[in-house]
């Protein structure tokens, strides 16, 4: 590295602070060089320091099987073990993901070994809990400016990058922050996107999932108090299931049908009476204790989700983009169908902070990250869509994926992963 780094003193604005924002950010004060002067960063997000209900209820996916998982991120910043005490379930021992049938039998479970010193191969994580623990951690590093979002961005004629913002908060007012690096990350609805990419917006991926979170005082029922995964049903409808905390399950029911252009409203009584009925009329086939989950159901928990996403884009060599980088959903947004977009969020924010300080300069940059960020939204995004069409399986397309999940059992059962 040269003496002088490339962003030594220099003024760096993070849009978001989701997953992506936070992990660059923890990750950038981790592994910057002692003897150079480090950038002034500054974090916005639009929302305030706590998430409203309608947000904290459901759980994550997080993987430590592969470099690419959320866990082995988390480990790198120093955050694993406070992410640990707040593990739903393990893919440890007996419980893991699962693939069931309409009267839960097991199709598939799977397990993998963790990758090089990672105590478990996966875990889920209530979302709220995850954002706590890197919320925590940078708030010991930096101010976090909440309540204020980024309306806009627009690069000046000396080349530095200029972000316009309005506060939400009391007294509100629109201001401008000049910056010599924006880090994007304000999520798959991206106000920075449309600044610099005004026609890459999300597209519909063909499937809407309905559901919310059951409550059992007394405990969850089984076969979900431990085990997450997907009931595939055969009849054109999946449901995902999966503890949110020791008296929560949330679930998804999805299926195939035209976008809809009406919005679910889950404060409504009325719209949240018809989804429990719709999910119970389509879910007909699913055996108990789907009814009683449904039931079950807290209303400001519900929600009504056509599945969206977009593919990933690269960063070098396109001059429209010198100045800003594109990290998790803004740049790579996915569907529930994913189940990869926390791991993915957080090992840019991880990757990107190492390459700006790896490298001689930030083409150089640019280059190694999109090396490593682009690949794996491609295959997250095309995993995605492949769940999609078979989760929603009919007919002979159903009949000849239960051969397949029949022989690939016994070939996991031979390798033992299962």
């Amino acid at each position: 590295m040269s003496e002088s780094h490339f962003l030594a003193g220099k003024q760096i604005v993070i849009a978001g602070s989701g997953f992506a924002g936070l992990s660059f950010a923890i990750a950038l004060h981790q592994n910057w060089p002692s003897s150079r002067p480090r950038p002034q960063i500054t974090i916005y997000e639009r929302q305030g320091r706590h998430l409203p209900l309608s947000r904290q209820g459901y759980s994550l996916s997080l993987h430590g099987f592969d470099q690419n998982g959320g866990l082995v991120a988390a480990r790198d910043v120093g955050l694993l073990d406070d992410l640990m005490k707040h593990a739903v379930t393990k893919s440890n021992g007996n419980a893991g993901f699962r693939l069931w049938s309409s009267d839960w039998t097991q199709l598939l479970s799977l397990k993998f070994e963790p990758y090089q010193d990672i105590p478990s191969s996966g875990f889920r994580i209530a979302r709220n809990d995850l954002r706590e623990v890197y919320v925590a951690a940078a708030e010991r590093l930096y101010d976090i400016q909440w309540n204020t979002v980024c309306t806009s961005a627009e690069r000046l004629p000396d080349g530095r990058m200029r972000v316009h913002l309005s506060s939400s908060g009391e007294g509100g007012q629109s201001f401008t922050n000049d910056c010599d690096l924006l880090i994007a990350a304000d999520g798959a609805h991206s106000n920075i996107r449309a600044s610099f990419r005004p026609d890459d917006t999300l597209k519909y991926a063909g499937a809407i999932q309905i559901g919310g979170v059951g409550r059992f005082p007394n405990g969850i029922p089984e076969p979900v108090s431990k085990n997450w995964g997907m009931v595939i049903a055969g009849q054109g409808v999946g449901c995902f299931f999966s503890p949110v905390d020791a008296t929560g399950v949330v679930w998804g029911l999805s299926f195939k049908e035209a976008m809809r252009t009406s919005k679910y409203d889950s404060s409504s009584g009325q719209h949240f009476a018809a989804l429990k009925e719709e999910a119970l009329q389509r879910g007909h086939m699913i055996q108990e204790p789907f009814r009683t989950i449904v039931h079950a159901t807290e209303q400001e928990s519900s929600f009504m989700i056509p599945a969206r996403d977009k593919r990933p884009f690269a960063h070098a060599g396109d001059a429209a983009l010198r100045g800003v980088v594109f990290l998790g959903d803004t740049n790579h947004a996915v569907s529930p169908f994913a189940g990869n977009g926390a791991n993915m969020a957080l090992m840019d924010g991880l990757d990107l902070a190492r390459q700006i300080c790896a490298c001689q300069s930030m083409d150089d940059t640019l280059v190694a990250y999109d090396k490593l960020a682009v690949p794996r939204a491609e295959s997250t995004l095309k995993e995605s869509h492949s769940r999609i069409h078979n989760t929603h399986a009919r007919g002979l397309h159903y009949y000849a994926m239960m051969s397949g999940l029949w022989v690939g059992s016994k070939i996991f059962w031979l390798m033992g992963k299962t």
